[in-house]
């Protein structure tokens, strides 16, 4: 198994209408957050609050290329970015004990907290299509390639962590440093990681190795 320490590139935040981040995910051009009772979103290029969308945001934020996803306590959301409306909702497998989001493959990917478990689910119906055990606390889920990551703070433990996606198997650990929060995971697709920061109210960008 690798290990290796995090390179953090950018701190964004903390940001006047965000105590708290949550589920973090990238459109290509913008960074969304979650903030509570909002949805936010920030250049990362110049760190600039861009836009918000007024709609419950308490977990995990994901976007499949035209809507985003979001959890809000026991459903999962489907927006519209471009005129702000919710245009459907799911429940969300752990009923409300859920967090982290990733879009792939043509489904939602979500983390259960302490279950240690992510779920691949039916972006429709929310049916659980299968999945994949743990070994810690999950708090961010993305995809990069074909790189399974989540995110996870545990005890004295704040690490992103690469598993094998039919086993589950920790193939490869980023150290985060003492004291930060792990609460949301995203990929730009390249070279980095997007992570939320929890209470701290902070997005931090993560080089991926």
């Amino acid at each position: 198994m690798r290990k290796s320490k995090a390179e953090i590139i950018r701190e964004y935040g903390p940001f006047p209408h965000a105590n708290n981040v949550g589920g973090v995910t990238y459109d290509g051009h913008s960074v969304w957050f979650a903030a509570g009772d909002s949805m936010r979103a920030f250049d990362p290029t110049t760190g600039e609050e861009l836009r918000a969308i007024d709609v419950p945001a308490h977990a995990g934020t994901a976007f499949d290329g035209e809507f985003l996803y979001q959890i809000a306590e026991a459903k999962i959301q489907k927006i519209d970015p471009a005129t702000r409306r919710v245009v459907s909702t799911i429940p969300a497998p752990a009923g409300g004990g859920d967090s982290g989001l990733a879009w792939a493959e043509g489904t939602l990917w979500v983390g259960e907290y302490r279950a240690r478990k992510i779920h691949q689910i039916d972006p429709k119906t929310g049916a659980i299509l299968r999945t994949i055990e743990s070994n810690r606390f999950v708090t961010g889920v993305t995809w990069v390639e074909d790189e399974l990551w989540h995110g996870t703070s545990e005890g004295a433990e704040r690490e992103l962590r690469r598993i094998d996606p039919q086993t589950g198997e920790v193939l490869e650990r980023i150290d985060m440093p003492a004291g930060t929060m792990v609460s949301g995971l995203e990929s730009d697709g390249a070279d980095r990681f997007y992570c939320g920061g929890g209470k701290s109210g902070v997005v931090r960008a993560v080089r991926r190795p």
